[in-house]
């Protein structure tokens, strides 16, 4: 039962897996890639907005995320840093890229494919640092 695999994890690989995916976040879409990531909303004249939502959403998100493969990391037992890597970009690239590529095709993302590769590059570099410091505490 992969749900049983929540008492084995190291909770402080969890939280330092999801302190580093966070703050990730923050650099990339403010510091890294501000302004592709403007344009990309079609916003590059802009000052977007800084509400607590915008903050604690992607927080929760991404800490959920890093529960979530953690038991996965625990369940399927990897345990090397190149079966960390492989389990990052089957997870990065067919759940968190496509996903996030799939929201931004709508009619309210003006430059969708843009968004998805600065916002799927995001998850695909986060959920790396995530697989490496889940296995290295392990």
């Amino acid at each position: 039962m992969m749900i049983g695999q929540l008492v084995n994890l190291h909770w402080i690989s969890v939280l330092l897996a999801f302190v580093a995916y966070f703050l990730l976040g923050a650099l990339w879409f403010t510091l890294f890639f501000s302004k592709q990531y403007k344009i990309s909303l079609g916003r590059e004249n802009e000052t977007l907005q800084n509400k607590p939502i915008f903050i604690v959403g992607p927080a929760i998100c991404s800490l959920v995320i890093t529960i979530a493969s953690s038991i996965l990391i625990y369940a399927l037992n990897i345990q090397s840093f190149g079966e960390a890597m492989g389990f990052a970009l089957v997870v990065g690239f067919g759940y968190l890229v496509a996903n996030t590529v799939n929201i931004a095709i709508n009619p309210n993302i003006p430059r969708p494919i843009l968004y998805g590769i600065i916002s799927g590059a995001y998850h695909l570099v986060g959920i790396l640092i995530v697989s490496t410091i889940l296995v290295a505490m392990k």
